[in-house]
């Protein structure tokens, strides 16, 4: 079986026009298998990219260019999926109520009424991890902001995604030990939710920077300047080969 993870997007809340919110699938011999965030644009970009709505989906954090397009996926999913299953989605629960509150806490979210937003979705709230066909995902805290808020996800030894965070070189060490791809946030220059150039060039070892890509940049011109430096940067529509999963018990979660 063969792994990619396809970036459906790349930017920052900045940049979605040039880049596409970031955003990223994991796709099993081409076909997708877990949806990575969703931003304004994203649903319409992985519908274009896969014809139908994802059969499962992981937010890492609240923040509307991570979340913006989970009104559009729910009236795909209410009132255009015909036999298409809800869509699981998967949420850290100490996520789950900034979730609740930004996307889902309004009073008839549909103009007929009668409907919850949830009822679209096969909702997960989930801790250490999730199980979705037969893989075991793990999730790690980030440094996004405030504590609490944001989680990347492990997928054993294919990948680390780590979504918007500060430089986090003690978690890495300890989540990313199998040769797992690490997808990790950077832009041009770092800021309270976000990994700066010249942080992630000092906070991490040449070890674990050759299995980094970066993304979540805010221009073209930014990315260039991160190639210059020796980083390799994920562009949109760009498929990066992922190493097989490491089978995890089935009791081990």
């Amino acid at each position: 079986m063969n792994w990619q993870l396809h970036f459906l997007g790349t930017g920052d809340s900045s940049a979605m026009r040039e880049l596409g919110s970031s955003a990223a699938v994991l796709e099993s011999d081409g076909q997708p298998r877990l949806l990575i965030d969703c931003g304004p644009d994203i649903v319409d970009r992985y519908l274009d990219a896969y014809g139908s709505p994802p059969p499962a989906l992981y937010i890492t954090h609240t923040h509307m260019d991570h979340v913006g397009g989970l009104e559009r996926l729910f009236s795909v999913l209410q009132f255009k999926r015909g036999n298409h299953p809800r869509t699981r989605l998967f949420v850290h629960a100490q996520v789950l109520p900034l979730l609740h509150a930004r996307v889902a806490d309004h009073p008839n979210v549909a103009a007929e009424g009668g409907v919850n937003f949830w009822d679209a979705f096969h909702l997960v709230p989930c801790t250490r991890g999730f199980w979705l066909d037969k893989l075991w995902f793990r999730l790690f805290a980030t440094r996004h902001h405030a504590p609490g808020t944001s989680f990347g996800l492990v997928l054993p030894g294919s990948l680390v995604f780590t979504g918007d965070t500060r430089p986090i070189p003690e978690v890495l060490q300890a989540v990313a030990g199998s040769g797992e791809l690490i997808a990790h946030d950077c832009a041009l220059r770092g800021n309270p939710s976000h990994t700066g150039m010249d942080e992630l060039l000092r906070e991490y070892s040449e070890i674990l920077r050759r299995r980094m890509v970066v993304y979540h940049y805010a221009s073209l011109a930014d990315a260039a300047a991160m190639v210059a430096q020796g980083l390799q940067v994920a562009r949109p529509g760009q498929r990066l080969v992922l190493p097989a999963p490491t089978p995890v018990p089935a009791d081990a979660g």
